[in-house]
């Protein structure tokens, strides 16, 4: 099944209905929860089935000495290696955002353009959107997008500083706040990640795209801020429902880590919980850089 972010939409690890988080078993009233393991009777992980049990009732009852002589010397399934890890998110993440952030620094100090600032933030967007269609991760594609959406915040951050000294350290330091209130509230369990809040999430987040998606046409063609979604009480309003939506979908992604973990993902599905991450911490950023400014004028 498929998540969307904010800006795009990426496969989550659970095939049935799950989301993902950090270790737990799955929380009361998500689709975790009520159905089990997602991969149970479908595990595209699994790599057999155990012996059926000989001493079941019903009809296992009436087995034959030569089913069951067959049954016993099966070869026994030897446990699954190579599945996803904390550690392996942890380390995957690391790598990602340690690749935006070297980008970022790199494109300040090198005082790129505005103009190959933005043709970077083109390059991630349509990276992005490959690794987002395609049922595998890719190292590449992941790593790709993280250098380019780099260089694209290292631009953006320094026009930013250049009219609001400062602004962008604020907005790191909100960010990181934001991500740890997030994971605070989804391990005490005060955001529950279930099939209700992904649909109001998914929702909420197409209709604010799409009206900011309206607001720059309105800018590109009638000049000014547009409809007014980007400045004033209205860009302070939208502002904090962007970062919002960020938070939510920070959740979920807690939410498909801990799914992954707790189901046996594949090692190699560890990619996709790192750009799921930095999606969603790039996103929270923009937001938070944007409504700072409206509150410094």
């Amino acid at each position: 099944m498929r998540s969307s972010n904010p800006v795009f939409s990426r496969r989550g690890f659970s095939r049935t209905g799950g989301y993902a988080g950090f270790g737990a078993a799955p929380q009361a009233g998500s689709p975790a929860a009520g159905q089990g393991n997602p991969y149970a009777g479908g595990n595209p992980y699994a790599q057999g089935q155990a012996p059926t049990n000989p001493y079941a009732g019903g009809a296992q009852q009436n087995l034959t000495p030569e089913q069951l002589q067959q049954m016993y010397g099966a070869p026994p399934t030897g446990p699954r290696t190579a599945v996803m890890t904390m550690d392996d998110v942890v380390m995957r993440t690391g790598m990602t955002l340690g690749t935006v952030i070297v980008a970022a620094v790199a494109a300040w100090i090198a005082e790129l353009p505005v103009g190959v600032g933005f043709g970077a933030a083109l390059v991630a967007m349509v990276l992005g959107l490959v690794q987002s269609f395609k049922r595998t991760a890719s190292p590449a594609l992941i790593m790709g997008y993280a250098l380019f959406e780099g260089l694209f915040l290292g631009v953006i951050s320094q026009v930013y500083n250049e009219r609001w000294s400062g602004i962008p350290m604020q907005a790191v330091l909100g960010t990181m706040a934001v991500f740890v209130g997030v994971l605070v509230a989804y391990k005490t369990r005060l955001i529950r990640v279930n099939a209700r809040f992904q649909r109001f999430v998914i929702a909420a987040a197409i209709g604010f795209v799409l009206l900011m998606a309206v607001n720059l046409l309105f800018a590109a063609f009638g000049g000014g801020d547009g409809m007014g979604f980007r400045s004033g009480g209205l860009g302070i309003v939208f502002g904090i429902i962007g970062v919002v939506l960020g938070a939510a979908f920070l959740a979920m992604d807690f939410k498909q880590i801990e799914d992954g973990v707790q189901y046996g993902a594949p090692r190699e599905e560890s990619w996709l919980a790192a750009f799921g991450l930095t999606l969603s911490l790039v996103w929270i950023y923009l937001e938070l850089l944007r409504l700072i400014s409206i509150f410094r004028d």
